[in-house]
């Protein structure tokens, strides 16, 4: 696979767009779009997939995205968008990294990264990663500068990415801080490989999160529960004004030890004169919070007792749970994780098709990050 630098692009807050203006907006993003690919074809670049308002564009090298998303942030700028009686703000992310080209898609963790990145960033605002930046050197011109934000932990989960910023006269430079993991409170764990697929299941579970005070992700042994759990924590981190605390429920070793674990992930220390769970109980009570217990079949009566006592005192409390059954208590949403699909024998005469399924996603991914061992 070769390096390839990925500009991509979304206007924010444009759902809310839509709903004020249904049809104002229809002209709006006509020129929005017309601008965009005019711009980036202008600076050597190539469209390759536009979903809604967002677009995915490849250039050769760090600089021409650059060229291009400053160009193409000063146009947007100088338009007057008199249709829906304002400015359209669009959010720009660059990342340089290999990726797979397929009949004119491109696909690999470098998309996943940029797409992150993205969705830290702000309108108007600009961000580079690391290898982008470096890239760039002295190519940048003279009144334009990068600002060092410092290492971010994307909602991926994967290893931190250091980020930048592009500026130049002309453009904004003051941003409120990027809406990255790091800007929330949280304990989430870091994970080794990316998150592949699971789309549908994804949008499911952040859609049951948001009506119900406890979910319970059931399903056997190695169906992903913990992953996708921990990936709608991360997606769903702003909901939560006082983070969402991870607990290995695996980890505890004795029922009654279950309070004292999630005192330790929520880094509380036992009051004197008071139970744990006491401590626990005045902690919790007035805050927005999601408590994630994982692995709860370890010890699922424990699990059970503690979060109904938990929901009942602190109102604003919400638990997700993982468990190879339910919890079954009251007010508990069991959703049952399904396993990734594999390819159907139809689709197996299909590249395209085969190549687009999950579950071989997940393979190829997995495969190409193993680094080979020379034979002995």
């Amino acid at each position: 696979m070769l390096d390839r630098t990925f500009l991509f692009t979304d206007i924010e807050g444009s759902t809310t767009l839509w709903e004020r203006f249904p049809e104002r907006m229809r002209g709006a993003l006509a020129r929005h779009d017309g601008l965009l690919h005019a711009v980036i074809e202008e600076y050597g670049g190539k469209v390759f997939k536009t979903v809604g308002d967002s677009f995915c564009a490849v250039f050769a090298t760090p600089a021409g995205a650059v060229s291009a998303a400053a160009a193409a942030q000063h146009r947007i700028g100088a338009e007057a968008w008199e249709e829906i009686d304002g400015v359209i703000r669009v959010r720009m992310a660059i990342h340089t990294g290999p990726a797979e080209e397929r009949d004119g898609d491109y696909f690999g963790q470098s998309l996943n990264r940029v797409a992150r990145m993205l969705a830290a960033a702000h309108g108007g605002q600009i961000v580079l990663s690391k290898i982008a930046a470096d890239q760039i050197g002295d190519a940048l011109p003279a009144p334009a500068k990068l600002t060092d934000l410092g290492e971010h932990r994307l909602r991926d989960l994967v290893h931190p990415e250091h980020i930048f910023q592009y500026s130049e006269p002309g453009l904004s430079e003051e941003f409120p801080l990027l809406r990255s993991l790091s800007a929330f409170a949280n304990n989430l764990p870091e994970q080794l490989t990316t998150f592949i697929g699971r789309e549908t299941e994804m949008a499911e579970v952040k859609h049951l999160l948001s009506r119900s005070r406890l979910l319970t992700l059931s399903g056997s042994g190695g169906s992903g529960k913990t992953r996708l759990a921990l990936q709608a924590a991360a997606e769903s981190v702003d909901r939560f004004t006082n983070g969402v605390w991870f607990v290995d429920v695996a980890t505890v070793l004795e029922p009654d030890l279950l309070p004292s674990a999630v005192a330790a992930a929520l880094r509380l220390r036992e009051q004197s004169g008071q139970t744990m769970f006491d401590t626990l109980a005045g902690f919790l009570r007035g805050k927005r919070l999601l408590l994630i217990l994982d692995n709860c079949e370890q010890i699922v009566s424990a699990c059970a007792a503690l979060a109904e006592k938990l929901l009942k005192t602190c109102p604003d409390l919400q638990i997700l749970a993982t468990s190879r059954e339910g919890l079954g208590i009251g007010g508990e949403l069991t959703w049952r994780v399904p396993s990734l699909p594999t390819p159907s024998n139809q689709d197996l005469n299909s590249f395209e098709k085969t190549a687009a399924n999950p579950a071989v996603r997940l393979f190829v991914d997995r495969a190409v990050s193993v680094k080979m061992l020379p034979q002995s």
